[in-house]
């Protein structure tokens, strides 16, 4: 093991809240790979910090006095790109404020609960370290899109945080490699998505066609008040139908539904017809949504004619239920290692040797759309 893969993994934190700051202290640093060396009072400070210190990960709050989360931000993107965690309240504001976080260039965020001692820290802090570890050593290769568009001097070429501007030049290359069309029936297209998974499936949702034949089924995992604020998002800006999905909903052609966060998302097939399962059941899952349920589900359900999607996430969640899609004859895609914030559930898919196609998160919509 070489000497850069032992090194600490150096986080800043940017909050105003001095009991937030050392609770989130004490949180990281309870595993000997973090260390936290530094702390800023609001944005403004976060930037001098940031240049200063040179962090591998900073966490930001969102509202600060002088400077907000997002404007701070925007200006760490386009000066000194690195790794950001949004702190994000469970409000539909703090909501909102994260998905434009997020499509900003902010890798993830923390619920701002989670920062408490609480039985949900004991549940899910061991996950969260993991993440900020896996996320701070791909830094490099997370932040090389944001770092070519600094000229010398320090400048953006283009204005910061030009998501429809990346977006539209990476749809028009992906239209370019259009995919021949694939023989091969699809009843139903089930997405699997966890860290890095809000832009990436701003990158295939809108790009679905209107007169899309199938049904699509998303677990994204997001507390309650995101998955609703990331349907009302993707629908604004997409030809299909997007809804965060409700107990009984028929399973029609050209709608996607987003479980909800908090709530498993399953199939119930009565005389040919489809719908919606919303169910707290089963409790003991560390993610609610899971992936591995509602794709296991929709496998019994719609057998061979069930496609899979496994985009950028940490560990393993999605395996078994693209296990279990593959034995009943459906296909496989999986997003590949570049653009996955985090290579975690696509690797498992991958080293099961259960994918049939592994692509970069903007051909990922064209590589569904060929089977059609």
């Amino acid at each position: 093991m070489t000497a850069l893969s032992t090194a600490p993994i150096k986080v800043l934190i940017v909050d105003d809240s001095a009991f937030m700051r050392k609770a989130l202290s004490m949180m990281l640093e309870s595993d000997p790979q973090i260390i936290v060396i530094g702390t800023a009072r609001d944005g403004e400070e976060g930037i001098q910090k940031v240049k200063l210190l040179k962090p591998d990960l900073v966490t930001m709050d969102i509202e600060m006095p002088r400077m907000d989360g997002l404007t701070a931000l925007r200006q760490i993107m386009t000066t000194n790109p690195v790794p950001v965690m949004m702190v994000s309240s469970l409000t539909t504001d703090g909501a909102s404020a994260t998905l434009d976080a997020l499509e900003m260039g902010a890798v993830d965020f923390i619920p701002k609960q989670l920062s408490y001692v609480s039985l949900d820290i004991v549940k899910i802090k061991d996950d969260l370290l993991q993440k900020i570890k896996n996320i701070a050593r791909r830094k490099n290769v997370l932040m090389a899109r944001y770092r070519t568009r600094i000229a010398p001097g320090g400048t953006s070429h283009r204005a910061p945080g030009s998501v429809a501007a990346r977006r539209a030049a990476l749809a028009a290359a992906s239209q370019k490699r259009a995919i021949a069309k694939r023989h091969h029936a699809i009843g139903i297209i089930a997405i699997g998505s966890s860290t890095g998974g809000p832009p990436a499936l701003q990158e295939i949702i809108p790009n679905l066609p209107r007169n899309l034949p199938v049904g699509v089924l998303i677990a994204q995992h997001m507390p309650a008040t995101f998955t609703a604020s990331l349907a009302e998002r993707l629908n604004g800006l997409s030809q299909v139908t997007v809804k965060e999905a409700s107990n009984g909903d028929p399973i029609q052609p050209g709608i996607v539904y987003i479980a909800p966060g908090g709530q498993h998302m399953t199939v119930r097939k009565h005389g040919g017809r489809a719908s919606v399962v919303v169910s707290t059941m089963p409790s003991n899952t560390l993610y609610k949504p899971c992936v591995d349920i509602m794709m296991k589900s929709v496998a019994e359900a719609y057998h061979r004619t069930t496609m899979g999607v496994i985009l950028t996430g940490m560990g393993n969640n999605g395996l078994e239920g693209s296990s279990l899609i593959k034995t009943k004859g459906g296909i496989i895609i999986a997003q590949d290692e570049p653009t996955s914030v985090v290579y975690g559930m696509p690797r498992a898919v991958a080293q099961a040797g259960v994918v049939d196609h592994v692509a970069a998160i903007h051909d990922v919509c064209g590589e569904i759309i060929s089977y059609f």
